[in-house]
């Protein structure tokens, strides 16, 4: 018997834990299923009572909820040795307070990101101390409110460009997302950035090897990762890709579309239920992409 928590995966039961906390009807689901099916905005609680109570679970949350937040993030990438800018991790603005000296030392510009956000609305370009001691004050207000916790990055020149790497479970395409503003700081779709999946497939083709083999490392099997190539500040025909972070929640307009990614996501459950023996009986779904 499949159990499906998504709302767009229909199971042999269907249920949805949407702005509650799981229950012992949820247990005893849980308990009689051979496989669970999780959404992407799974509670923590939710995703733990399925790995504890059933062998078999989409996706694999571990790392997620392990490494939480950008904070998490670059611990995680630090404890796998993946290629990542320069990084320093802060609890808050104390932390910062008492070990910061080291960053500044370094020098400008960096990149701060607080430990939450999307869209690239809670990233920050501090070009001088200036740009720094006022990201650290919008950070101390989020503070107030229980909201802590931030990154600086050393920053990579080239950064109107970013590769996005969607990986659905063994699926993965790749897509440039292009700032073609320069008075606007970061890539995010959102901000204006328009996606190219065509150009430089070599470049592309590094970024995805790297996160087929990060996936497989870390147990991750739906994220969409974003890369900056590093060129050493002179160009050089042949950059190294470096991660910058992973997004659980990611936008599918370098997809298709909503209704092509749940085309991609329906596919890529549908074909894991067959290698573990539990498989369904569906038509075939058009899914053509990038895959490693």
């Amino acid at each position: 018997m499949i159990l499906s928590y998504h709302p767009c995966y229909e199971a042999d039961i269907n249920t949805l834990c949407a702005g509650r906390q799981p229950d012992k009807n949820d247990l005893s689901a849980i308990r009689a299923a051979d496989a669970v099916i999780l959404p992407q905005g799974c509670r923590e609680a939710l995703y733990h009572m399925a790995r504890k109570n059933c062998p078999h679970v989409f996706p694999d949350y571990g790392a997620r909820f392990q490494y939480p937040g950008k904070t998490g993030q670059a611990r995680l990438f630090q404890a796998l040795s993946a290629p990542h800018p320069r990084t320093w991790v802060f609890e808050d603005t104390t932390h910062f307070r008492r070990c910061g000296a080291t960053v500044t030392d370094a020098g400008f510009p960096l990149v701060l990101k607080l430990d939450w956000g999307g869209e690239g609305y809670t990233v920050f370009l501090l070009n001088t101390k200036s740009d720094l001691m006022h990201a650290l004050s919008r950070a101390a207000a989020y503070e107030q409110s229980g909201q802590r916790g931030f990154i600086l990055q050393a920053f990579i020149p080239g950064s109107n460009r970013t590769l996005r790497v969607a990986v659905i479970g063994e699926t993965q395409r790749a897509y440039w997302r292009i700032q073609d503003d320069p008075f606007v700081f970061g890539t995010s779709v959102a901000n204006g950035a328009h996606i190219d999946p065509e150009s430089d497939p070599d470049l592309r083709n590094k970024a995805l090897t790297l996160a087929l083999d990060f996936c497989r490392r870390a147990r991750i099997n739906l994220a969409g990762f974003d890369f900056i190539f590093d060129d050493g500040g002179c160009a050089r025909k042949d950059p190294r890709p470096l991660f910058l972070e992973i997004n659980y929640f990611f936008g599918r307009t370098g997809l298709g579309g909503s209704t092509r990614f749940y085309a991609m996501l329906q596919a890529e459950i549908d074909r894991w239920l067959t290698d573990l023996g539990l498989g369904v009986n569906r038509p075939p779904t058009e899914t053509a992409g990038e895959t490693q």
